[in-house]
């Protein structure tokens, strides 16, 4: 009997969990969905039942056996270890963990090895970090990393509810010839791009930029690979994109990368070479395309890769987790079989 608890379960990325949940089969026997008092007393429907949605408190994890949370890092500080003492394998979708070595941060096609020595929290990694690591990980394990540069663009969903309605009435206000506001981000994002997520630091990179640096490092077992980041917001409604210049340690031809990309568990090589968030938006793999030679790294390879940062930028990747973690789900054996190390 597998009984589960959603912390966050009314918020975008929760939501995208429940499908994922349903979607794969995980074996729920018990359904506990719970969120912040304001959203405490809807209803959602799920695996063939409606649930009403409780207060997420520290006494809500009673008998919990797995307890995946998308609420923030303050919540997931406040609660995970409240859900842990009550014996719940807690997997947190904040930044709240990443960072700590107790704690270990999974992409399960890539260092799912790792979750053998988890003590009931898990972390999952950012979404840019996600998809960056499932594209240079085939490729480090065939031709070795010296450097990675990488430029993101993410879609307004990533920012939650409150963004995807700030850019719906940002294109109203533009098609009415008003001026749009923002509020949600530092500048309009309607027909613009802003290079600027979460928050500047002293050294002038953003928290996304450092995320993607330390969490990428961590991941990879690479704890000083030199990484820079730009991660920049676009008008996309969902899923996230990568622009990626790597300097290897030994060549790998551009057919030579396709190919191990190709055989990579979770990564699609683009028929037509130019994958997009519009049609890569609601599937599960990263779709990788433009693989070519780098001109300013030798050896080298410049690449371009698109994820939908909802699916396997969150939901799918935590439930990911607790099928490997558990050993339970319709997905756990073939997850186990392509966890590996970084790199050979």
């Amino acid at each position: 009997m597998t009984r589960v608890a959603l912390v966050g379960a009314t918020g975008v990325v929760g939501e995208e969990m429940l499908r994922v949940l349903e979607e794969r089969r995980f074996p729920v026997d018990e359904l506990t969905l719970l969120a912040s008092p304001r959203s405490a007393g809807r209803r959602l429907r799920a695996f063939g039942a409606e649930h009403e949605v409780r207060p997420a408190t520290p006494d809500a994890f009673s008998g919990v056996d797995v307890a995946l949370f998308s609420a923030g890092s303050e919540i997931a500080r406040a609660l995970a270890p409240a859900a842990r003492t009550a014996g719940a394998l807690v997997i947190d979708n904040s930044s709240a963990f990443r960072m700590d070595t107790a704690c270990p941060l999974v992409v399960p096609e890539v260092n799912g090895e790792t979750l053998d020595g988890h003590a009931g929290i898990i972390a999952n990694p950012n979404c840019s970090t996600i998809l960056l690591v499932m594209a240079l990980a085939p490729i480090a394990r065939a031709a070795g990393l010296r450097r990675v540069v990488a430029c993101t663009y993410q879609a307004v969903s990533g920012a939650g509810a409150r963004a995807l309605e700030e850019l719906r009435l940002q294109e109203d206000a533009d098609a009415a010839a008003k001026t749009p506001r923002a509020t949600v981000f530092p500048k309009v994002i309607a027909h613009n791009v802003i290079p600027f997520v979460q928050a500047v630091g002293e050294d002038g990179y953003t928290t996304e930029e450092s995320k993607v640096r330390d969490e990428t490092r961590r991941i990879l077992g690479r704890p000083d690979l030199p990484i820079a980041a730009t991660c920049v917001r676009v008008p996309v409604w969902r899923a996230h994109a990568e622009a990626l210049h790597l300097e290897l340690e030994r060549p790998l031809t551009p057919v030579e990368a396709r190919r191990v990309l190709g055989e990579a568990a979770g990564v699609v090589v683009a028929e037509d070479d130019l994958p997009t968030p519009r049609e890569v938006a609601g599937t599960d793999e990263v779709h990788v395309g433009r693989v070519r030679e780098d001109r300013a790294f030798a050896p080298g390879l410049a690449l371009w890769a698109v994820m939908d940062q909802l699916r396997k930028g969150a939901a799918l990747n935590a439930v990911q987790i607790a099928e490997c973690a558990m050993g339970v789900g319709a997905e756990s054996a073939e997850s186990k079989k392509m966890v590996g190390g970084p790199e050979a």
